[in-house]
């Protein structure tokens, strides 16, 4: 009997849900904007998008997967540290459960990108992935045989917000982050990062697909920032792997998309790993932005 599951990837500028059966077959999948700052309204379109799911596929009370930019407290309950900030102190998994009147499974998008690929994507195969995703910020989830490990705290993964290793003070101190702190990984290691190394710099302001653009050219600046940013993820995956060892490394997210990290991650992670030798396997995810809804759909195992 074919047995199907839902998920939803609630971004703080799309929601998207998606049908899929247990072969891993899409069978229905539909994208709208999300409506910012109305936590009522986020849990009627999240009951609206199920409910026409549900009428699409011909089946009901199917099992749904949610994935939000932050995550639930184990202790209260409630929704933290999400950059859609309306869902914060909320207690949405219990209250979108009571919407659909079944138990919905909640967890952190990028804890959705890594069951996405180690289920049937770049990590499929591997026990223990952690995924990462370099966008505009940057997150990280952690699964082993493809079921999320968030911990007592729900941060399981959630190195962005570590200050970069192996970093002068000064350097650290040039970066506030939105968190309060200064020097996180993600104020280097995101696209916004990026940016801002050009800026410290150069004066200048370039997004980072203009930053990269500018290097392919020869422009002496521009390479120099790509070869710090090349440096800045080496010391980052380092500090994950010497804490984890994680089996494979999946990247998403827009920069997951330049293909110098690939080349470049496995020549200088050995300089940071302990022991001076690294065999991680960095990997791109196989199912680019689709990984979050995908991942969603598997919190629900049959």
């Amino acid at each position: 009997m074919t047995q199907l599951r839902v998920g939803i990837d609630l971004g703080g500028t799309k929601t998207e849900i998606i049908v899929l059966n247990n072969t891993s077959e899409e069978l229905y999948r539909k994208r709208i904007p999300t409506y910012r700052d109305d936590y009522q309204r986020t849990l009627a379109d999240l009951a609206l998008l199920v409910k026409e799911a549900e009428a699409a596929v011909g089946v009901s009370e199917i099992p749904v997967g949610l994935g939000i930019p932050g995550t639930v407290s184990r202790k209260t309950g409630f929704v933290k540290n999400a950059n859609s900030t309306w869902l914060n102190g909320q207690p949405l998994q219990k209250d979108i459960s009571a919407q659909l009147k079944r138990d919905v499974q909640v967890t952190n998008d990028a804890n959705c990108l890594a069951v996405s690929e180690a289920t049937d994507g770049a990590g499929a195969g591997y026990d223990f992935v952690f995924a990462a995703i370099l966008g505009t910020g940057c997150g990280g989830g952690v699964c082993y045989r493809a079921a999320p490990l968030a911990g007592p705290n729900g941060v399981g993964g959630e190195w962005g917000h570590n200050p970069l290793p192996w970093t002068p003070e000064p350097q650290l101190n040039a970066r506030p982050c939105y968190c309060g702190r200064y020097g996180c990984q993600e104020t280097f290691i995101s696209g916004t990062g990026v940016a801002e190394t050009y800026r410290l710099a150069t004066g200048a302001r370039l997004s980072g697909p203009e930053i990269l653009a500018a290097s392919d050219s020869g422009d002496t600046t521009a390479l120099q920032v790509v070869d710090a940013y090349m440096e800045h993820l080496a010391r980052a995956f380092a500090a994950v792997i010497n804490v984890l060892d994680p089996d494979a490394i999946v990247l998403g997210g827009g920069a997951s998309n330049v293909s110098a990290i690939y080349r470049e991650l496995p020549k200088r992670l050995p300089r940071y790993v302990f022991g001076g030798e690294c065999d991680t396997p960095i990997l791109q995810a196989q199912h680019g932005d689709s990984s979050g809804v995908r991942g969603a759909a598997w919190l629900n195992p049959l």
